[in-house]
Formats: C-alpha cells, structure tokens, sequence
C-alpha cells in the first residue's frame, strides 16, 4: 500500500515518514507533501491508499483536501491531524468519513492504530469486492459470453498451455473433459436474412437453445457463432448408452433439429456434422475441415445434413494455419506488440519452410496478408506505406519480395523495424509536444491554478499519463518543473523588480504570502528579502 502525509511543517512530514515502523504494517511506499495543492498532485499520479492530513494549512484546509479527494475517489482512508479538539472540526472529519481524528503530537501507538485501522478497512472492501462469492456471481452472470468467446479461440486454433484447459473447463463449468467428440455446423439459410440484427440474435439464441434441448439428452452440447455466420457446436457423448450408434444418434437428432426449426421458427438449416475426434487436439483442423465442407462440397445446396469424411484433402490444398491463428498480425500491429508481431513473422516463415516450401502460392497468400497488414498500419497513422518503408517499398513494387521464403523472411521482418522506428519517433513527437504545451500554458498562466488536473485537462490527457509522459521526455516531474519555474521566476522578480514579496506571492502562484516565504527558505535557506538585500 501507499501512503501520503501532508502538512505544511516540514518537520512533522519528515518526522513521520521516515522515523515510523510503516513498513510492519505493510506500507511500501510513504509520499511526502508540504502543501494541499502538492497532495493533490501527487494523488493524481500515485496509486495512494491512505492520506494522513493535517487540518490547518495554508491555502487549503485539511477537510478541504480530504472533500477534493473524495470528488475523484471515495476509496482513499483519510486520517485527520489537528492541534485543535474544537467539535466542529471533528463533526466535519466524520462527515466526509475520516478513519480517525488525532490530536498533535499522537502517541505512535494512536497512529500506527488509526493506520491499522484504515489498512483494515480498505482490506474489508476490496475482500468483499474481489470474493470468491462475488467473482463466481460475476462469472454466472457473464458465462454464456466467455463459454462462447473460449470456444471461438480454441475453434481458430489459440493453444493452450498443458493443464490450461482443464482449469477453463473446470472454471466455466462446462461438462467436457479430453477425449472423443464431434461438431456440427449449421448454416441459417435465407429464410433468416430478412430479419434485422436484433431479431437475426434472437433466432440464432433460439436455434442454440433448441439444439441444447434437443441434443441435451444424449449428448453434451456447448454452442457459438463464429465469424462467418455459422452456428458451431461442440458434442461429447454423455455416460448413458443408447440403442443406436454414435453415427446414427448424431443423423438422428440433427434432423429433429432441422424440423423443429422449420416448424417454429419457419427457417431453413443445413447441417454439417464431422467425424468423431480427439478434443481438444483436433477441433480446430476438424472446424476447418467442416467449414471447407460448406464452400467446396454443399456450394448453393439448401436444408441438408452431410458427414464430412475423414479423408484429408491433399497437402496444396491445406491453409497456411500461423498466419490466421489468433492473435492476428494486424491486431499486434496495432496495439504495438512489435516483438509478438516478429515472432508472428518468423512462425508463418518456419511453418512455409516445413510444409509449403514448394508452394509459391502459399509463399504469395503470406506476402499478401503481411503487406495489407503493414499498409492497414501505415495508413491508420496517416502515412503511406512508401514513407515508412523507404528502400524496401522496390522489392513490393517488383515482386521480389514474394518470390522466396527467405527473400518474404528477410523483407517482413525489415519493414516491421521501419514501422516499429516511425512509429517510436511519432510517439516521441507527440511527447515533445504535449511538453511544449505544458510548458507554454504553465509559463502564462504560473500565477493561476496549475495544478495537474488543470494542465491534463488543457492538453485533454488522463493525468496519470500525463505524468508519465512529462517524465519520459524531460527527467522530472510536472510538479517539480512548475516548483523550479516558480522559484526561478521568484528570484528574478527579487533581483530586477522593487516589487513586494506578498506581490511577488500571488504573481507566481502562492496565494498566501507566509507559504511562500516558508517554502523559498527551505529551498534557498534564507527568506524572500533576505535573498533581495543579497543580491542587490
């Protein structure tokens, strides 16, 4: 957990940060603010769990800080310090929820309690948020579409890792274990497409929970829709034994299934059933076989139901898997997954040289995709892919590229790194001008509120991300460039200006002059005048 103590005496924030037992308590990091406004900055930009907050400070109280706190987060334990016991400060410490009320200076036994007490509360509400009750509620509530989501993923062949299919199986309760199992694939005919999208989900919801009931008996049944308007369902067999055989049950009930759409739902399935393979191994070359079937064997025939055989189709004719297995190379591409978008690079090259090696049109379909992903990329961006490749655009426009294994290995895998680069230098770029912006706005408006609330908001960034963007490109925090701007403009004013300090105050930002004058001497070591008589 982290914590932030605030006050605006510098000793305090020292003396408790740093000479208190906070780590036995699980505390890993405490932040230290002498001022409201520089709390609020750093709760912006840190995960903070506890605020422990003096009541009387300058330019802001302590309840007004904790009622700033609350507007963007009602998580954060408030703990109040005062040199005061007046009931109207405590009445408004338990009104906006504060752990505890402590009289200065507490014992540490009265403030590693009130700690203990926050860290107490703030386990109680994210045990009762994070529960095992809660998550399996959750999970009911949301299993249908993560039942269909794991099936789509295993059907598109995403690999699971040893044991990882048990513990899914297990976790969506789904009644399925490794062994053997059949698909069925059906194909909503025209009858259906007169519907809007609204009522085209409620018929294929329909039609789903009309095979669960009538499959259901014998076998267990999982369904989905997958990409191409097909509803897939995965069968297993259930313990009970019938009197007919697996084959015949199988006919036998995609027939009533047929029917029964037809009498109810007056609409039309053709349906294509595989043979029975080994789950989970298999489904996803069984799931291609039987959508294969639909495009090369059914073509324009209508309300029929077909075995696919178990006969392999000749190796020419086989897909090229690596390049359509999830996740796509334009969705790596896109979320900047640059090292998961090589490998993805080097295993459709690996899977050409071990299968296709003398397919040029395997060789072709690969350059193809690979090129419309990385122009897809470009164009998103706004450039055209020429720029960004530079040389290597000749072997595209040639043909080179494609012509070889090894010249589309060597040619993808350069024009990946030009993308990676253009596009680093347009992120770096953007950083230099949000930067630019900051400061500008910091600049003209120091004696105004520049709080990273404020700065987020005019260059329209979370301000967390604007924090790390400022300290990426520059080394130093938001907050400290606007300190070190304050105080560099304080000390100009001092040496070329007659002006007043209090002047001097309010023109830089700090509303109340005896702030400022303490926060120049802990900077400086002497006071604003002090400094002014010195450099005369």
């Amino acid at each position: 957990m982290q914590m932030i103590i605030v006050d605006d005496e510098a000793h305090w924030v020292d003396n408790l940060s740093m000479t208190k037992p906070w780590h036995t308590l699980g505390i890993e990091h405490v932040h230290k603010a002498y001022s409201a406004r520089e709390a609020l900055q750093i709760i912006d930009t840190h995960p903070i769990d506890i605020v422990i907050s003096d009541i009387q400070m300058p330019e802001m109280t302590g309840i007004e800080l904790i009622e700033r706190i609350r507007k963007h987060n009602k998580k954060i334990k408030c703990i109040i310090l005062s040199g005061h016991s007046e009931f109207d400060y405590a009445k408004k410490a338990l009104q906006n929820k504060t752990v505890d009320y402590l009289l200065k200076p507490p014992t540490d036994d009265e403030l590693l309690g009130a700690v203990r007490n926050a860290i107490n509360q703030l386990n109680a509400e994210w045990e009762l948020i994070s529960s095992l009750k809660r998550t399996q509620f959750t999970l009911r509530e949301n299993l249908p579409v993560l039942r269909g989501r794991l099936l789509l993923d295993a059907l598109q062949g995403h690999r699971f890792q040893a044991g990882e299919w048990e513990r899914k199986l297990v976790s969506y309760d789904l009644p399925f274990q490794s062994g053997e199992s059949a698909l069925m694939l059906v194909r909503m005919e025209e009858e259906f497409g007169e519907f809007d999208n609204t009522d085209q989900t409620l018929i294929e919801y329909a039609i789903i929970n009309m095979a669960e009931e009538i499959m259901g008996e014998f076998m267990e049944v999982w369904g989905v829709k997958e990409e191409h308007g097909y509803l897939v369902f995965l069968l297993q067999l259930k313990e009970q034994g019938t009197d007919l055989g697996k084959e015949s049950i199988l006919e036998k009930l995609s027939l009533q299934l047929q029917y029964k759409v037809k009498q109810f739902l007056k609409g039309s399935l053709s349906i294509v059933i595989t043979e029975w393979f080994k789950f989970p191994e298999q489904l996803s070359n069984r799931f291609h076989q039987a959508s294969s079937s639909f495009r090369q064997i059914v073509g324009d025939e209508r309300e029929f139901i077909m075995r696919v055989s178990d006969l392999e189709l000749p190796s020419a004719q086989g897909p090229l898997d690596a390049l359509y297995t999830p996740p796509s190379l334009i969705h790596l591409l896109e979320s900047g997954h640059w090292d998961a978008a090589e490998e993805k690079l080097l295993a459709v090259c690996a899977e050409l040289d071990e299968k296709w090696s003398e397919s040029w049109e395997h060789c072709m379909e690969a350059g193809f995709l690979i090129t419309a992903s990385f122009t897809n990329l470009a164009h998103r961006n706004g450039h055209t892919l020429a720029n960004l490749m530079g040389t290597d655009i000749e072997a595209l426009q040639s043909g080179d590229a494609f012509t070889s294994i090894s010249k589309l290995r060597k040619w993808s895998l350069s024009v990946l790194a030009n993308l990676k680069e253009g596009t680093s230098n347009e992120i770096k770029d953007i950083r230099s001008e949000y930067v630019k912006k900051i400061q500008d706005y910091t600049d003209k408006n120091l004696h105004d509120d520049v709080s990273l609330r404020v700065l987020a908001d005019h260059v329209n960034l979370h301000p967390t991300h604007l924090s790390k963007i400022y300290k990426i490109e520059t080394g130093e925090g938001i907050s400290d460039y606007i300190s070190r701007l304050r105080m560099d403009r304080a000390c100009h004013k001092l040496k070329t200006t007659n002006k007043k300090v209090y002047e001097i105050s309010m023109e830089i930002g700090y509303m109340d002059p005896a702030y400022f004058i303490k926060v120049f001497k802990r900077q400086f070591g002497v006071t604003p005048q002090e400094y002014r008589d010195t450099n005369k």
